[in-house]
């Protein structure tokens, strides 16, 4: 399944089924049906991202610096995986272009 996020503002935003589920999480939405983020709710959804990413980032340095202090190799190869600041990366665009626009955002429509 993809989460296709539109707005009259912006193309699309695709995601797959696990990367969307996780930004709405994010973002106190229901993953399960449509939905949308008014203008007014952007800058909340703006900084609940940012919030996330850098929590995120956080556990990673701190799992990395455990396992240098006991000498192992971090558990999960860290250059493999994309991180959520890539992952939302264009969403937040596309929220903070439609903030300015006025426009709302929305998904399951």
């Amino acid at each position: 399944m993809l989460y296709r996020f539109k707005s009259k503002a912006t193309g699309d935003v695709v995601m797959l089924e696990p990367n969307g589920r996780q930004v709405l999480h994010i973002l106190g939405k229901d993953p399960d049906g449509p939905g949308i983020i008014l203008p007014e709710q952007m800058a909340a959804a703006i900084e609940a991202l940012r919030a996330a990413v850098a929590a995120e980032e956080a556990e990673q340095a701190r799992r990395r610096e455990e396992a240098q202090a006991r000498g192992d190799e971090p558990t999960e190869p860290l250059e493999e995986r994309v991180p959520l600041r890539v992952r939302v990366a264009p969403f937040i665009e596309m929220l903070q272009h439609c903030q300015r626009e006025g426009c709302e955002v929305v998904w399951g429509v």
